[in-house]
């Protein structure tokens, strides 16, 4: 009796488990039809590290480290504080604490010179043929980053990149900062598409798990060849340019 309903059971569960996997095997995989780009996998952060060390011989890294950091933790901490400033703000004070930090005499002009490096970024070599073929896919395009308009129009003028974007959509819409989920709902917003149907492009790991945490599929365009971040999960892609990310996305 006892070995006839163990056998019971085990069929039940083991139908039951076929049963879930030819669901899931049935459940068409969401269609991409458009992508919401973090600033830095279409614009080349790096002259700004170099001018760093042009003005700071010997110290650039260690400056450009701290003030890196300082910007995003400024961010995270006015978004947690309710203390808002947009990122052009927070940038700047990040600059002056960093230098502050090392020691170093920031004087006015060096601050003009490094703050004006954000409105002079480029695109990456990979970035106006990869987005070409996205939307010749037919793959709905926008910005959904911390960068300020400003910021993010400079660079889109800079790169010749005008027109490509459907949205421009920048946090101070938001009044906070990714990871916030009101950031991240903006794409949603503005697309007037279901989260599984955009996809999110990361350049940090750290953006690539609060896009993940709010439920896009997410791609991680990891230039920098970062480690992942132990945040409990993973993007749905990743490669080091963008042309990794046009093969994720269509092949």
């Amino acid at each position: 009796m006892l070995t006839n309903r163990r056998a019971f059971l085990a069929g039940s569960t083991a139908a039951g488990l076929m049963a879930c996997a030819s669901q899931a095997q049935a459940a068409p995989k969401p269609t991409i039809r458009a992508i919401a780009f973090d600033a830095f996998p279409i614009f080349d952060p790096r002259p700004v590290s170099a001018l760093v060390e042009q003005l700071f011989p010997g110290k650039g890294a260690d400056l450009n480290n701290s003030w890196r950091t300082r910007q995003f933790e400024y961010t995270w901490l006015r978004s947690m504080g309710g203390r808002y400033k947009d990122f052009w703000s927070v940038t700047e004070e990040a600059l002056v604490f960093a230098a502050k930090t090392l020691q170093l005499e920031l004087t006015a002009e060096k601050r003009v010179r490094l703050m004006q490096a954000y409105l002079e970024l480029k695109p990456w070599p990979d970035v106006a043929p990869a987005l070409a073929s996205l939307k010749a896919a037919g793959i709905r395009l926008a910005f959904l980053s911390n960068f300020t308009p400003g910021m993010l129009n400079a660079g889109i003028k800079n790169g010749g990149l005008e027109g490509t974007f459907e949205h421009i959509l920048s946090t101070d819409r938001a009044k906070t900062y990714k990871p916030a989920p009101h950031a991240y709902q903006m794409g949603m917003e503005a697309f007037k598409l279901r989260r599984e149907e955009i996809l999110f492009a990361a350049f940090a790991g750290w953006d690539a798990a609060g896009a993940k945490w709010f439920g896009y599929p997410t791609f991680w365009v990891n230039r920098l060849h970062s480690p992942a971040e132990e945040l409990d999960v993973a993007p749905d892609g990743a490669g080091a340019n963008l042309a990794d990310l046009v093969t994720f996305v269509i092949g």
